[in-house]
């Protein structure tokens, strides 16, 4: 039975033969994937997902919304809610996905 923490799949299971012949599992902790964007789901750029980033403000940019939304997707989202704030739209006239960021703009 493999230790408590080897059962999760955090570890990826390696099947290997040792110079003895002898049938061997080693564990592996899976690498992180690719940060996506919120809204749109394309990869971020500009993020250091290795294990040698340490600290948020190591991986992420530091600009508005960095490393939670893409760069197009980040400016809709400013315009959006500068055009709320102005009147010229209402809240309801925005895609579900792009309200939470644009509430979290409007709330500041």
């Amino acid at each position: 039975m493999p230790k408590p923490m080897h059962r999760s799949r955090s570890f990826r299971k390696l099947d290997r033969v040792a110079p003895s012949g002898r049938h061997v599992i080693h564990y592996k902790r899976r690498g992180g994937g690719m940060p996506h964007c919120g809204i749109c789901g394309a990869e971020l750029n500009g993020i250091n997902t290795g294990r040698s980033a340490k600290g948020r403000s190591r991986r992420s940019n530091s600009r508005m919304f960095g490393g939670v939304l893409c760069a197009r997707c980040a400016a809709d989202v400013i315009k959006l809610a500068s055009r709320i704030e102005n009147g010229e739209m209402r809240l309801g006239d925005i895609g579900m996905r792009q309200k939470a960021y644009v509430l979290q703009l409007t709330a500041h």
